[in-house]
């Protein structure tokens, strides 16, 4: 198969929500309807035993939330589907922001009760700033929610997108009898069964078909002909090239939970989502079709596997081929790498792979040569964009409970690090290691790895401080300010210089006396300066 065909047939996508809307449960579906897995359980968050395929760290067993992207791939209808599964919850964001700049477009659930909320609408910013095509799932129909057209109102005024529904509601809750696809008039009638696979699918010619009457009811019959007279009066017909520059976004409703309402909205994700498309680099774009390889790192995970204390880089091809055994430019460090067992996931199950092509989503080995952002070429020096560091709110000094343990816990500071998990800082005099996280969560999850992977013991005492700035721009001036406040300057993983401000007021009162020092918030800087 050529190039272009394996690119045309592959279609990378994230599914991203707030906690507990349902997400990881329709990824199970989907990978259900994929042939990846046989049989679906109901994720249920207090019991280990019935976790979701995609969750695979212990303590997402436990809390029964992801805290890490899970990378999954699947054959359905002559494409190749990768599905990157992301953490909902808000402490666990920035991996979920990083995962977005390897998708090339994305599957919202929303919960019908809760509608739009505040991880909802973070996550849709970060999709409007790159312009992501976005399909909308209305999930748990199956419970009392809110009427469908609030629904569409709030997620328009909310989200800052123009939705039309593809398939509307009869009801919900217990009077739940199942959807009307509105392109082909065929009804979806509802049955709860968390296992079945294929849908009922009644056919009518249109409708006002009298058999409509029958099937559902003369009262449900009447009320969907008047919603669907009010959806095609209100909404624009569905127009393909608007979805894919991100300005309108399709919405299904369903129950993810019981598979229904899915297979509808994967048939017309297979057609409608766009193939790997260009990305942008510090001296270009590059276009999928290329023939040299190029990828970039946006995820990297230690002790995938706790048997074996391997660490696995996650790359996304954006051009060419990729092949095993072949070597390739690591350009930040020039130095040259081949991969011998490159891997493609379902959740935590792995297996070798010859090739891979844009849109791929392939595991490397690493022995500590990765960093979140870094690119690998066949000789072109480029840094891609859009993968970075976000400035950490909450602070903590790490303080080591086992000095016997020294050694165990700085190599386990460095990979979670390395990671993204969260930012380490080093203060100096004293060498004071300084965790800073985007989440609370986080905290909790760098203990318990530390200990569990590990074998280190660390207390987390907190510090009072209000934000991280990255610091650029002129030296003398950066020196003039260090010498003012040395406790408050430290250097990142990179030894670039971060101001760490105490209040508000303080950041507000650096950046005001001090114009010719840049104070930045995310490590994107690091693109512009590379």
């Amino acid at each position: 198969m050529s190039l272009k065909a394996e690119i045309e047939k592959r279609k990378t996508f994230g599914i991203i929500s707030h906690p507990d809307a349902g997400k990881t449960t329709l990824t199970e579906k989907l990978l259900l309807f994929g042939g990846a897995i046989q049989t679906a359980g109901a994720v249920k968050s207090n019991k280990i035993k019935k976790t979701a395929t995609s969750d695979f760290m212990e303590i997402e067993k436990q809390r029964g939330i992801s805290v890490a992207t899970s990378v999954m791939s699947f054959e359905y209808k002559g494409k190749k589907i990768n599905i990157l599964d992301t953490p909902g919850h808000k402490d666990f964001a920035e991996d979920t922001y990083r995962t977005l700049t390897a998708v090339d477009s994305v599957i919202l659930v929303v919960d019908v009760a809760k509608g739009v909320e505040a991880q909802t609408r973070k996550l849709m910013q970060v999709c409007r700033m790159r312009n992501t095509p976005v399909i909308i799932f209305v999930n748990k129909m199956d419970r009392e929610g809110q009427d469908p057209f609030d629904i569409l109102e709030e997620l328009e005024n909310e989200l800052q997108i123009t939705t039309r529904p593809l398939s509307w509601p009869i009801n919900m809750g217990r009077r739940f009898k199942g959807v009307f696809l509105l392109h082909d008039n065929s009804l979806n009638l509802f049955e709860a069964d968390k296992t079945k696979k294929a849908a009922d699918y009644v056919q009518i010619d249109n409708i006002e078909d009298e058999r409509l009457d029958k099937i559902i009811g003369e009262d449900d019959a009447n009320q969907l002909r008047e919603d669907v007279e009010l959806i095609n009066g209100v909404f624009e017909p569905f127009d393909v090239s608007l979805y894919e520059e991100g300005l309108l976004a399709p919405v299904f409703f369903g129950s993810a939970l019981n598979n229904f309402g899915v297979q509808e909205m994967l048939d017309t994700f297979v057609k409608i989502a766009p193939s790997p498309r260009p990305r942008p680099t510090d001296k270009r774009e590059v276009e999928p079709d290329e023939k040299k390889m190029t990828g970039f790192v946006f995820k990297i995970h230690a002790n995938l596997d706790p048997n074996h204390r391997d660490r696995i880089a996650f790359l996304r091809v954006c051009s060419g081929t990729f092949e095993r055994n072949t070597f390739y430019i690591h350009p930040r460090t020039g130095k040259k790498m081949r991969f011998s067992n490159p891997y493609t996931f379902l959740a935590d199950s792995k297996e070798v792979t010859q090739f891979a092509y844009p849109g791929d989503v392939v595991g490397l080995y690493d022995t500590g040569n990765f960093k979140i952002g870094d690119g690998l070429t066949e000789g072109e020096e480029l840094v891609f964009k859009g993968i970075p560091s976000f400035s950490p709110e909450l602070f903590r000094e790490v303080v080591n409970m086992d000095p016997m343990k020294s050694k165990q816990l700085e190599k386990g500071l460095n990979q979670l690090t390395d990671e993204g998990v969260a930012q380490l800082f080093t203060q100096q005099p004293g060498n004071r290691k300084i965790i800073g996280v985007v989440g609370e969560l986080q905290f909790e999850v760098i203990q318990y790895r530390l200990e569990h992977e590990y074998n280190a013991k660390a207390r987390f005492d907190s510090v009072n401080y209000h934000k991280a700035c990255w610091m650029t721009g002129d030296k003398d001036k950066i020196a003039e300010f260090i010498k003012y406040k040395p406790q408050d300057v430290v250097l990142d993983k990179d030894e670039n210089l971060v101001y760490l401000a105490q209040t508000a007021y303080l950041l507000q009162m650096a950046k005001s006396n001090n114009p010719e020092i840049e104070f930045h918030e995310t490590s994107e800087f690091k693109v512009s300066m590379a």
